[in-house]
């Protein structure tokens, strides 16, 4: 899990307000300039002193770590060998290529670094990232965001990120939404084992291709279903084709009206996707990562109508365009043309057990036929 500072060393009328939001949501670590502000938090948060500015105090109180700029404070090893009960980390300004240099042997070393960039640009923070893990570095990366937006991308560089993010809150709320961004994980999802009871012709309607910003893998698709408590995993376009070449980041996924998983278990149209959406990548044993769409293809089609069934009886329809280069996969990732189907063959698919409104789960009757 990411780490979380909340920078409070400039107050407002709010900062009472937003240190008891921040206890709640449990925030890894509070940040003051001063050890008095760091008085009476609980144990459950780290206390952190950051007298950015000013001389080191005599006495730091409660606080568990203190970040030092070595230029005004002194070296955290020879600071940490005369505070042995307190951890030190080293502040570090990145605006040039010896600053650069200083961070990356800081990420190296330091049991903390707390690290500002002044250039938007993130390529500084992925060489630091990069140096931090070829050291085999033990240490944590606490990177300066403005925001929660600026935060999301933080913990998303290189694919490993920084290890926390330092940012210092505006108004209540701002505590809930930096906790939300370190969220990067999305749950398993029990897959289960549908048989199919009947493949049928429908005629012509429309179908969406989702084009995302990622590669599948060979085992990996979205889930698609007409009903929003039985989805079938629809596979991209990764397996080879005769006419034209494979589209790993392409999932030809059925008729308009379908349903899909989105973030928080929440359904979305295919028809209501768009640029910049987000999806549910899954693969056949469950295994999630959220992806982003890039473009969503919208086309008439023949169709098909997929029937199926559950072990615990519950049914399943699926509607997707009827050509035999449209796929979903089977136990074990094997892969099923969509025209080849027939009865009695056995496909993956995940079974929701709440109704939905708007796309949100929710506990009330509804009945889908």
């Amino acid at each position: 899990m990411k780490l979380c500072w909340l920078d409070v060393r400039t107050k407002n009328e709010s900062t009472t307000a937003i240190l008891e939001e921040a206890v709640h949501q449990r925030i890894d670590g509070i940040v003051a300039a001063t050890a008095e502000d760091l008085a009476g938090l609980p144990p459950t948060v780290k206390k952190v002193l950051f007298p950015e500015g000013t001389a080191l105090p005599e006495d730091f109180g409660e606080a568990d770590v203190v970040v030092v700029d070595p230029a005004r404070h002194g070296d955290p090893a020879v600071l940490a060998s005369r505070h042995p009960g307190v951890e030190f980390g080293r502040f570090v300004e990145i605006v040039d290529a010896e600053s650069l240099d200083v961070a990356c042997r800081s990420a190296s070393t330091e049991r903390w670094s707390v690290l500002l960039f002044r250039d938007p640009t993130k390529i500084p923070l992925e060489i630091v990232i990069a140096a931090a893990r070829a050291s085999g570095a033990e240490g944590s990366i606490i990177t300066i965001a403005q925001d929660t937006e600026e935060a999301e991308i933080i913990f998303g560089v290189l694919e490993l990120g920084s290890d926390g993010v330092m940012m210092a809150p505006v108004t209540v709320g701002d505590a809930t939404a930096l906790k939300a961004a370190t969220v990067t994980q999305t749950p398993d999802l029990a897959m289960v084992e549908l048989t199919i009871t009947g493949v049928s012709h429908i005629g012509m309607g429309e179908r969406a291709c989702v084009d995302t910003c990622t590669h599948f893998r060979k085992d990996e698709g979205i889930l698609v279903g007409s009903h929003s408590k039985g989805m079938i995993l629809c596979v991209s376009e990764t397996h080879p084709l005769p006419y034209m070449p494979t589209r790993p980041f392409r999932v030809n996924a059925g008729a308009i009206h379908s349903y899909t998983l989105s973030a928080d278990s929440r359904t979305n149209y295919l028809s209501e996707l768009k640029a910049g959406s987000k999806v549910l990548a899954v693969d056949v044993k469950g295994h999630t990562r959220l992806v982003a769409v890039g473009r969503v293809k919208i086309e008439s089609r023949p169709l098909l109508s997929v029937d199926a069934v559950g072990p615990d009886g519950t049914t399943v329809n699926l509607i997707l365009q009827d050509d035999w280069h449209v796929r979903v996969l089977g136990p074990g990732g094997v892969v099923h043309n969509s025209t080849e189907l027939r009865p009695g063959d056995v496909v993956l698919g995940h079974l929701p057990t709440a109704d939905r409104h708007v796309g949100y789960p929710i506990e009330e009757f509804c009945l889908e036929k």
